[in-house]
C-alpha cells in the first residue's frame, strides 16, 4: 500500500480474505454436518442459504434456520460509536432475514450472541436497540441471547456479534432452486451499498487502520459523486431487508429460485440456486453500481472478476421466474429489474457475467 493510503491492483485475498480456501473448508465441514442428520432430517441440502429441518409432529411445516455475523463492518462502529452500534445491530437481523427469505421461509424468532472484552453499555444497548427495531420491522421476536465478557480476548472498545434466526415454511413453499429452468428470467433487486460484505477489502483500500482518531478523520471526508454523503455515511449504509418486496412474488407462487448476494458476491451466490447443466447469464449494463463501490474499485484498481466476488456490485438479491411471469415481477416494490436469463451451460461455470467472465 502506498504511503498516501491509495492501493493499486488489490484483491480480496490481499486484504486477508481467501474465498477459495474458505469454500474448501466449508465443503469439508458440510460433510461432517450431513453425518448428523439421520433419517428424520432428510430435507434440504447443506450449503443453501438456510438449514432445513422437518418438524417431527407432522409434515406440514419445515423449520429453516441460519446464523451469521456482521463481518468487519463492525470495526466502523468501533471507530464512530453512537448510532453506528444500532445500525450494525439492525444489519445483523436483516442479513439473517434475507437468508431465510432465499429459502422461501418466514422468520419466527432471533437470538443474538455479543462478546466484549469489557462491558460497554453504550455499545451493548445500541446493538440490541438496532436488533429489536429490525425484528419488529420484519415480524419476528427477539427471544434471547448471550452477552459474554472476555477480558484479554477483545481490546477495549471492541466486540463481536452473531445472530441466529429460525423461520418456517410449508414444504411446498420451500425454494431451493430445483425449479429453475432454461429460459427463466433473473430479477435483480438493487443494493444500497456494501451491505455486510467486502469490508476487509474496502477498509484496506481507503486506508482505515483501526486507530480511532485516524479512522474518524477519514470517515468524515466527503465521498466523490455522492451528494452530501461522507465516506462513513456510505460505508455504514444499512443492509436492507428484501422481505417486503420479495414476499409479494412468493405469495404469487411464481418464484423458482432465489439468491441473497452476500460474501462471494454474484459469482458465488447466484450459482447456489442454479441446477446442474444450466447457467445464469448476467448483463451488468442493466443496473447502476453504487457510487461507493465505484469509488472503491477505481481507487483500489480491483481486478474485474474480484469485484464480483468481494462486493455485491449493486445487486443485493436475485430471483428467478419464468419468462411469462417476468413482467408482473417488475410491478412490485424494491425497484426490481431484469438482469439476465438462465441458459444451457456449455462448460462448468454456473454463472457468466457479460464483459467480465467467460464460460469455463
Amino acid at each position: 500500500m502506498a504511503g498516501d493510503g491509495v492501493s493499486t491492483g488489490l484483491t480480496y485475498r490481499d486484504a486477508g480474505v481467501d474465498i477459495d480456501r474458505a469454500a474448501a473448508s466449508l465443503s469439508a465441514i458440510g460433510k461432517m454436518a450431513r453425518s448428523t442428520l439421520g433419517s428424520a432430517a432428510g430435507t434440504g441440502e447443506i450449503g443453501h442459504f438456510g438449514g432445513v429441518y422437518p418438524l417431527p409432529a407432522g409434515p406440514d411445516r419445515l423449520l429453516v434456520a441460519s446464523a451469521d455475523g456482521i463481518g468487519t463492518k463492525i470495526k466502523l462502529a468501533f471507530a464512530t460509536g453512537g448510532s453506528a452500534h444500532a445500525r450494525v445491530g439492525g444489519d445483523l437481523v436483516r442479513h439473517c432475514v434475507n437468508d431465510l427469505l432465499a429459502c422461501g421461509a418466514r422468520p419466527l424468532f432471533f437470538l443474538d450472541y455479543i462478546a466484549m472484552g469489557k462491558l460497554d453499555t453504550e455499545a451493548l444497548e445500541g446493538l440490541v436497540e438496532g436488533m429489536a427495531e429490525a425484528c419488529r420491522e420484519n415480524g419476528l421476536a427477539l427471544i434471547g441471547g448471550e452477552t459474554a465478557e472476555m477480558p484479554g480476548l477483545y481490546s477495549d472498545g471492541e466486540y463481536d456479534a452473531a445472530g441466529f434466526i429460525v423461520g418456517e415454511v410449508d414444504p411446498f413453499g420451500y425454494i431451493d432452486g430445483s425449479a429453475v429452468a432454461e429460459g427463466d428470467v433473473l430479477i435483480g433487486f438493487p443494493s444500497i451499498g456494501l451491505h455486510t460484505n467486502g469490508y476487509s477489502l474496502a477498509r484496506r483500500i481507503v486506508g482505515l487502520t483501526g486507530e480511532g482518531e485516524h479512522d474518524r478523520a477519514l470517515l468524515d471526508q466527503p465521498l466523490s459523486d455522492a451528494d452530501g454523503l461522507t465516506l462513513g455515511d456510505a460505508l455504514l449504509a444499512p443492509h436492507p431487508s428484501y422481505q417486503p418486496a420479495v414476499r409479494q412474488l412468493l405469495d404469487g407462487g411464481i418464484v423458482h429460485g432465489m439468491a441473497h448476494i452476500t460474501g462471494g458476491g454474484l459469482l458465488d451466490n447466484v450459482p447456489r440456486m442454479i441446477p446442474d447443466g444450466l447457467r445464469a447469464e448476467v448483463d451488468p449494463s442493466t443496473w447502476s453500481v453504487p457510487s461507493l463501490i465505484d469509488h472503491l474499485n477505481l481507487r483500489g484498481n480491483v481486478d474485474p472478476v474480484d469485484r464480483y466476488r468481494a462486493f455485491n456490485m449493486g445487486i443485493g438479491f436475485v430471483v428467478a421466474v419464468s419468462e411469462a411471469d417476468a413482467a408482473r415481477s417488475l410491478l412490485g416494490a424494491g425497484d426490481p429489474r431484469v438482469i439476465g436469463r438462465v441458459g444451457r451451460s456449455t462448460g462448468t461455470a454456473k454463472i457468466v457475467i457479460a464483459g467480465v467472465t467467460g464460460d469455463h
